[in-house]
């Protein structure tokens, strides 16, 4: 393999690096703006719609993502809808963030200390006014380092989109991979990369945690 060669498939990598990235980041927002949603209704005071919101909680955690990403991709289009890879990808994704990241942060909100809930309510404020300017901002701090965390899970569950062919970074080594038939090689570097877009988020979250405990001790 000459060096041209090789930095063309080492930059195919990269670009499949750069798709598993976006595909987080989709997954993050779409997933996190479902979470806080699912969040706030797990704490409603309609027992119907915690119910609801638990139910669906259990049923995501219970499924494989894997399962998830064929219901949607092949499923939706038995039905009529032609869905991409990418969406497929992206809406499968963000089903399971929701629900992960949807538990995580009702307890996050719940976390927050009886007495400032207690305080809101003396001050006369309504629901969306003590959510928004008393519990949510203080329930933000407690999330954040669980959920730069969890983003380590969400890079890697990327990988399950190659299955329904998005050329993200598992993909991308495969299609390599038959072609110059070196699987050592290539996947040590799938690994990596895996390794560079995910050690610092691990590190990240360490961090934060230990300066909240330090913090909650002052």
């Amino acid at each position: 393999m000459n060096a041209s060669f090789a930095m063309g498939y080492l930059a195919f990598l990269l670009q499949g690096a750069l798709w598993t990235v976006g595909l987080s980041v989709i997954a993050l927002l779409w997933g996190g703006a479902s979470a806080l949603v699912v969040a706030l209704c797990r704490i409603s005071p309609l027992r119907s719609l915690r119910v609801a919101t638990a139910l669906y909680i259990q049923l995501v955690q219970g499924t494989p993502v894997l399962v998830i990403i064929f219901l949607i991709y092949f499923g939706l289009p038995s039905l009529g809808w032609s869905v991409s890879p990418l969406l497929a990808a992206s809406l499968s994704l963000s089903i399971y963030v929701s629900a992960y990241l949807g538990e995580s942060w009702r307890a996050s909100i719940q976390s927050v200390p009886r007495a400032q809930w207690e305080t809101a309510e003396c001050l006369a404020l309504s629901r969306l006014q003590r959510m928004s300017k008393v519990i949510l901002p203080q329930a933000v701090r407690i999330a954040t380092p669980p959920t730069v965390g969890f983003m380590v899970q969400i890079i890697k569950n990327t990988s399950l989109a190659s299955i329904v062919g998005f050329i993200e970074l598992v993909r991308a080594g495969q299609i390599i991979n038959n072609t110059i038939f070196q699987p050592f090689l290539i996947y040590l570097l799938i690994a990596i990369l895996y390794f560079g877009m995910c050690y610092p988020l691990s590190i990240l979250s360490r961090r934060l945690e230990i300066r909240g405990s330090d913090k909650a001790y002052a």
